[in-house]
């Protein structure tokens, strides 16, 4: 199944009218129920950042359909939390909107937010298919920093990042591709020193489906079999770097990244994203099993990196490559893939979520 369709905000239906007015509409599907945000608290955090990403995702559908003033269906999914939309990210190649920034109405405090930055994910109606389209698989060849969007998208985070003297009331958010953006645009500050609180829903993790294999133990035994050949790799690419004395290693890139911890939330019926659960469990064995410092080294790299780099070839990062996390599984059973990995289920009170930290 392609990324696109899987983070389709539209739902196949006869009546399809209804359903997305219901789908869009925040009095009929929002989290109307929290009414007196506790910004200390992470379920609200969660929800408000999901409802702001969605805010994101209606915009450019208002914008599709031509839907002004009183006949908007955004506004209601930021107002709600007190929230005023300060600025539009527009993507330079079709003209669509990719992003917005939020303005608290709330007095400034420790938790609450002063800036909330959020990007969309895929829409397959419109014109902004094609161009979301071309984002995916920029990010399956590791190449969304290349892209025009993600220019645009970097220098909004660099102006609100530098107008503000308070760099800790900003948030990072977004759903798939815009939580890739995201996910980018915060490794990108915290390779400066500025750790941005980010809320990324269904990052994608683009690997072997390892964790759709049922037997435990074969599921291991790959995974232990990865980490010997990357940090052997590494070790490789490592001597020969150091032959030929050139610096900015993977190592040191990843090693700044240690005193970031973005939260991710990922559903494990979710093939886009649910390769975080193994990613970062993974280690927690390896240490078990007195092989921690192997598995330190594999984490920092992917095997197709440190190929090239072995060979002499560029590549470049993989968005996944984090060493740490607030990981929140979604363990809810789902319907379908569409649901897993919709933005609808993280502002939702009735799933059973599961919080790990790794660090």
């Amino acid at each position: 199944m392609s990324l696109s369709k899987i983070e389709s905000q539209e739902p196949s239906s006869k009546n399809l009218e209804g359903i997305i007015s219901e789908r869009e509409s925040f009095e009929l599907c929002g989290p109307s129920h929290l009414t007196n945000i506790d910004w200390t608290n992470p379920d609200h955090r969660r929800s408000v950042a999901a409802c702001l990403v969605q805010g994101v995702y209606i915009l450019e559908r208002d914008r599709q359909e031509n839907r002004q003033a009183s006949k908007a269906l955004a506004p209601p999914w930021w107002n709600f939390f007190q929230f005023d939309l300060h600025s539009q990210l527009i993507d330079d190649a079709d003209s669509c909107i990719f992003g917005a920034i939020y303005k608290s109405k709330h007095p400034p405090s420790q938790h609450t937010p002063s800036y909330v930055i959020a990007f969309r994910g895929t829409l397959i109606k419109g014109n902004a298919f094609s161009r979301d389209l071309e984002l995916d698989i920029h990010i399956i060849k590791n190449g969304l920093h290349l892209t025009s969007r993600f220019d645009i998208a970097m220098q909004a985070v660099r102006n609100l990042v530098g107008s503000q003297t308070s760099k800790s009331n900003i948030w990072l958010t977004g759903h798939s591709l815009g939580s890739a953006m995201a996910l980018l645009a915060g490794k990108r500050m915290a390779k400066t020193g500025i750790f941005l609180d980010s809320y990324l829903f269904n990052p994608p993790f683009f690997s072997a489906p390892l964790e759709n294999i049922k037997d435990a133990n074969i599921k291991h035994g790959i995974r232990i079999a990865s980490s010997f050949l990357t940090a052997g790799l590494a070790v490789a690419a490592k001597i020969k770097n150091a032959n030929q004395q050139r610096s900015n290693t993977p190592e040191d890139s990843f090693l700044a990244l240690a005193g970031w911890a973005p939260c991710l939330f990922v559903n494990p019926m979710d093939h886009i994203c649910s390769e975080y659960i193994g990613y970062f469990e993974h280690r927690k064995k390896m240490e078990e099993i007195g092989a921690g410092g192997i598995e330190r080294l594999a984490t920092q790299h992917s095997i197709s990196g440190v190929f090239l780099n072995a060979i002499g070839k560029e590549s470049h990062e993989p968005l996944h490559l984090l060493p740490s996390a607030n990981l929140t599984v979604n363990l809810t059973p789902a319907v379908d893939f569409k649901d897993a990995h919709g933005i609808h289920q993280w502002w939702r009170c009735d799933q059973q979520l599961e919080n790990r930290v790794y660090s």
